[in-house]
């Protein structure tokens, strides 16, 4: 779960202030998506709860650590608990499917045997069995997208963010991403989506927290699509 309280994130290069008294709760097994115009604070937020940066006040707990006083060598037990996808999927050219995916059972040091066992079911839950030894040049952009997420999954984390993860794909690959995070939110996996694509929001029935210059402007969707979102 996220909990953040009166949250501020002033950014001492510049002196922008990123998000300005942000209080919002995200609960075990919620689907969530995270909206707002370009600028609004979406990512600032983001990289708050995966503790790429810190806060500058305020109170901030993500999966029962307080992300404003974690030192920075324990920051890994947070991220063992959340699987993280990106827009640019960020995989390893060089790896095969199999190999990207198992990476990051290796990096937490897990055995073997577990790895043999999990990367493959983790693959088909993500429909991409029979192309494990295939590359990702090989594999389209949706195909690609979903290597990241069975790399995100194949931890069990209790919580996966998503940043954008449809920017590059077609309506339809989006569509069947959306459903996908669906599946594996029934499943009993919190999941968090940050997206500026309200056709894809509109298409589900889900909770939506709109930020807009810092500030949680709804908490359900409504305000969301008065907005020009670029």
């Amino acid at each position: 779960m996220v909990q953040m309280k009166d949250v501020t994130k002033i950014y001492d290069s510049s002196g922008t202030v990123a998000l300005d008294g942000i209080d919002l709760t995200i609960n075990e097994g919620e689907f969530v998506f995270l909206v707002g115009p370009s600028g609004s604070g979406k990512t600032t937020l983001m990289k708050l709860i995966t503790g790429e940066i810190r806060g500058t006040a305020g109170e901030i707990v993500v999966n029962d650590f307080n992300m404003m006083k974690i030192r920075m060598r324990k920051l890994y037990k947070v991220r063992r608990t959340l699987g993280i996808i990106f827009q640019d999927f960020r995989l390893i050219e060089n790896m095969t499917i199999y190999d990207n995916v198992a990476f990051a059972m290796r990096v937490v040091g897990a055995k073997g045997k577990n790895i043999a066992k999990r990367v493959p079911y983790v693959l088909e839950l993500v429909g991409l069995e029979g192309r494990e030894m295939r590359f990702p040049n090989e594999l389209s952009g949706g195909e690609q997208q979903r290597v990241a997420i069975a790399r995100a999954l194949v931890n069990n984390p209790r919580m996966i963010v998503a940043d954008e993860p449809t920017g590059n794909l077609d309506p339809v690959r989006s569509l069947e991403l959306m459903l996908l995070f669906e599946k594996i939110n029934e499943m009993g996996t919190t999941i968090l989506v940050v997206t500026h694509e309200k056709e894809l929001v509109n298409a589900f029935s889900k909770r939506v927290i709109t930020i807009d210059e810092g500030h949680v402007v709804s908490d359900d969707g409504e305000e969301y699509y008065s907005y020009e979102l670029e």
